[in-house]
């Protein structure tokens, strides 16, 4: 039986005091422990953005796989985890070549060659999307740009910023 360990995460304080998803993300860890046989040797519950992955509970829950505590991350979603593809295949690296990473979600076990190729397609087509979204506000930017529109910041020298559009201001 491959011990397991919870990792349960919300992004403020509110949803944590007054949502129902601490306690959901609980159950759903729970019903997949029991469908798949894991014995569930813990669970981390942490507040905070998925920006990077310097969370203390975060880091707690990846100790306990290094001190053999437990073989395997459960997390409700890749997203609780982190929402960075790079931080994702970093903790690859780093954690998940030896212990599962299993995601109720998107159905990924990394226990298995098939799990590890689904757990790298979706890193790929999310650094896709992250990528095609800056293509394409860069060609926003460069069409508003070519059409005198202003784009963010302080008006160039000799334009004014008026209603939203860059007019020439003659005394400069």
């Amino acid at each position: 039986m491959t011990r397991a360990i919870g990792y349960i995460r919300v992004s403020t304080d509110k949803q944590a005091d007054q949502g129902v998803s601490l306690e959901a993300q609980k159950v759903k860890i729970e019903a997949y422990a029991m469908l798949y046989d894991l014995e569930m040797v813990d669970y981390v519950i942490e507040t905070g953005s998925a920006k990077d992955t310097h969370r203390d509970g975060l880091q707690e829950a990846l100790g306990a796989l290094t001190s053999g505590k437990a073989e395997a991350l459960i997390v409700v979603k890749l997203d609780r985890l982190t929402r960075s593809v790079a931080d994702l295949g970093r903790l690859v690296e780093t954690y998940f070549q030896k212990h599962a990473l299993l995601s109720v979600g998107e159905q990924i076990d990394t226990r298995s060659a098939s799990g590890r190729l689904v757990l790298n397609v979706l890193a790929s087509v999310s650094q896709w999307e992250r990528e095609v979204i800056g293509e394409r506000t860069s060609a926003a930017m460069q069409h508003m740009k070519a059409h005198g529109q202003y784009t963010g910041g302080k008006p160039p020298y000799g334009f004014q910023l008026i209603n939203g559009q860059l007019i020439e201001h003659e005394a400069e």
